[in-house]
């Protein structure tokens, strides 16, 4: 019998917010954390809009020398990760070999390989940082985190694009569930947005160029989507089996039930345009947690506002839903935080199991202009309250990366 995957602690970097509850209310409440860029200089760019985190500061984490040697996004990973376990209540100390982290970032440290580059090339060889390969690599995120709060467990990294904090919580329920470790801190984080990362997601067509409000620019499943909205961020949880979790009296906020992860193996950037592979994903969730599709009330859609993605989505659902993908709840919380890339699983099942607790769905912003192709409850502009007893999420990614996670309200 596998052993049951509770969570017990939740931690978040977000444009509307960097603790749980505030970004939380917010999201109910409808509001968008989409402005002008402020953290690098767009003047010269189409896009000028984007999900940043303003004034983050990481420095009631870590000392300034301590920040100076890693990079934006590794400091995202410390500060959710360490307010997770402090959330779920988690005596770190003595032997702390079964408790560990695995982290998903689908690009790493893009700040610190934009300012080395440029290092290179004005001053030459001799004056790129000798902390430049800590800094940039994909597992420092997680190796800092580890290093910060004493974790000696399992520690790695997951990059499967905007599927990565599923596909790493997915590694991380099978870990406690197969007895390799009791603690995981998991989920994602990134911070790619710098000129390059910028510049390189518009040349491609991938972001909105909307030129109106900042707020109304993320529109999923809207008839005038035109891209995704680029942001960055962090959501950790603290994964725990349930009778290690028991016997230290922690608060169960939700219990890990399913997961599927599936690839597209057609082309590298578009999805799946019938979303077969999406599909076979939440098929494979469902499967795993033992449950059919008119179980789950909540649907936490990838939703990123592409044309593409959003119809290919809406297929899936449909696929793999029948008659009930008319009936279960559904919403792209992306309409507010736009896309945090790698770690938008994390920040999204965090959502979820919020709107779980609270018994409401949050809304789909921007969902003004029907698409005839996006025909379902995709929550439109405002929350509404609903029993929620199962949740599902989905990230899809470059690649062709598929990954679903399914929760469940915890009843021991």
């Amino acid at each position: 019998m596998k052993r049951r995957v509770v969570v017990t602690g939740l931690g978040i970097v977000s444009p509307l917010g960097c603790s749980v509850d505030e970004c939380w209310r917010r999201v109910v409440n409808g509001e968008s954390g989409i402005h002008p860029i402020t953290i690098i200089d767009v003047s010269d760019m189409k896009v000028k809009v984007g999900g940043d985190v303003p004034n983050f500061d990481c420095t009631g984490y870590l000392d300034q020398h301590a920040l100076n040697r890693i990079d934006r996004f590794s400091q995202f990973a410390v500060a959710a990760g360490t307010d997770a376990v402090k959330h779920s209540g988690l005596n770190i100390s003595g032997n702390t070999s079964r408790i560990g982290v695995v982290l998903g970032s689908g690009i790493g440290g893009l700040t610190t390989i934009e300012e080395q580059v440029g290092r290179l090339v004005q001053k030459g060889p001799g004056r790129v940082s000798p902390l430049t390969i800590p800094k940039l690599m994909l597992n420092a995120g997680g190796g800092n985190l580890a290093i910060h709060l004493g974790l000696r467990g399992p520690n790695y990294s997951v990059a499967t694009a905007c599927a990565s904090a599923a596909n790493a919580m997915g590694n991380a329920l099978a870990h406690i569930r197969d007895g390799l470790c009791d603690v995981l801190v998991t989920g994602g984080a990134e911070a790619a947005m710098t000129r390059i990362g910028v510049s390189a997601f518009q040349n491609m067509r991938a972001l909105s160029t909307y030129e109106g409000n900042p707020a109304q620019a993320s529109r999923p499943f809207d008839l005038e989507r035109d891209g995704f909205v680029f942001a960055e961020g962090a959501g950790l949880l603290v994964f725990e089996e349930l009778e290690f979790a028991q016997r230290r009296g922690a608060n169960i906020l939700a219990e890990v039930v399913g997961f599927g992860t599936t690839c597209d193996a057609g082309h590298i950037t578009q999805p799946d345009e019938m979303g077969s592979g999406a599909a076979a994903a939440m098929a494979a969730a469902l499967a795993d947690a033992e449950i059919t599709a008119k179980q789950i009330d909540y649907i936490n859609a990838h939703g990123t506002s592409t044309p593409l993605g959003d119809k290919a989505e809406t297929l899936a659902v449909k696929s793999i839903f029948g008659e009930h993908a008319y009936n279960v709840a559904i919403s792209s919380t992306k309409s507010q935080l736009g896309h945090s890339l790698g770690a938008s699983g994390g920040l999204e099942l965090i959502l979820s199991i919020m709107a779980m607790s609270d018994s409401m769905v949050p809304p789909t912003i921007n969902l003004t202009n029907t698409d005839p192709d996006c025909d379902l409850d995709y929550t439109p502009n405002v929350a509404k309250a609903r029993e929620i007893n199962y949740a599902m999420s989905n990230s899809f990614g470059f690649g062709g990366h598929n990954a679903s996670v399914i929760v469940k309200k915890f009843k021991a």
